[in-house]
Parts: C-alpha cells; sequence; structure tokens
C-alpha cells in the first residue's frame, strides 16, 4: 500500500505522541485541518492495513515506582514456545512478551518477558511465577535487570519524500 500525502502527515503528527489532554485526536486533527472522526477513521485504516500496528502509552516505570526491572529470558521447547509464551505474555505484571532465535552456543533463550516491580525481591517473585507457568518445557533461565532507561522509539518519517 502506498500512503497518501494526508497519512504521511497524520504519521508525522502522531508519531511522537499524542498530546496529554482529554481528546488529544480532536487537538491533533485540528493541527491537521481534519475532523476527529476523520482522524481516527485514517488512524483506524492505517492500522487495519498494517501501515501502524498500535497505538498505545509507554510509561516510564522509574516514575511509577518501578525500579526493578527485569527482563526475564527463557530455553522453552520450541515445539510449545508459542503458546506458552501467551500465557506468559497476558500475565499482569509482564509488559511485552516475544519470542526470538536462539544464539547457539552462547544464547539458547528463546522467550523473553519484561517484569517490573518495585524491588529486584519482587521481580524475582513474579519470575518464579513464570518458571511454574512454563513448567518441564522450560530448559534455562535467567534475569537480566536493568541499569539505566533506554529511549524506546519506533520507527520515525522524517520529511516528504522527494
Amino acid at each position: 500500500m502506498t500512503l497518501t500525502s494526508q497519512d504521511r502527515t497524520i504519521i508525522e503528527a502522531t508519531q511522537a505522541g499524542l498530546p496529554l489532554v482529554t481528546r488529544p485526536y480532536a487537538v491533533v486533527a485540528e493541527s491537521l485541518g481534519l475532523s476527529e472522526a476523520d482522524l481516527i477513521e485514517r488512524l483506524k485504516h492505517l492500522k487495519a492495513q498494517g501501515i501502524i500496528r498500535r497505538i498505545g502509552a509507554a510509561p516510564n516505570h522509574y516514575r511509577l515506582g518501578m525500579t526493578a526491572n527485569g527482563m526475564t529470558v527463557w530455553d522453552v521447547d520450541d515445539a510449545v514456545v508459542d503458546s506458552l509464551g501467551e500465557k506468559v505474555g497476558v500475565l499482569t505484571f509482564v509488559t511485552h512478551c516475544y519470542r526470538r532465535p536462539r544464539a547457539l552456543p552462547d544464547w539458547p533463550y528463546n522467550l523473553f518477558a519484561m517484569v517490573h516491580g518495585e524491588t529486584r525481591d519482587e521481580v524475582v517473585a513474579k519470575r518464579s511465577e513464570i518458571s511454574s507457568l512454563l513448567g518441564k518445557a522450560c530448559r534455562a533461565s535467567d534475569i537480566l535487570f536493568s541499569t539505566r532507561i533506554l529511549k524506546k522509539t519506533g520507527m520515525r518519517l522524517r520529511g516528504k519524500e522527494g
């Protein structure tokens, strides 16, 4: 699918985030000379076409008091990693969960789940819950604690195509 100039403008106006107001789509729409309904409809279309994957909040976990953040990594049997990954991904304390290829022989892990907590002990306890859920399908695991915040951004459009 080719992006229209209006689609590019909408993406450029929203890619860095929405304004923190009661009706953020109305504010963005007004700045683009659109109605709020038209903007929302266009965003739905872009999502349906796979041009944008999602619109969501990206909270600063440190400001929320979640200063112990650990990426739990798991070596899970490939035959069940997808189904078990879905179960891990819906746990209330997991903010994102995904499958990645192993990098053998040094990195046997194929399932990753980010866990946040107020203390490292809390994160370790949550990791134990994941371990229980994975059961015998899990051969090994580890936890990598964050030492600093990394800025998370997706791909960004810049200016008009030339």
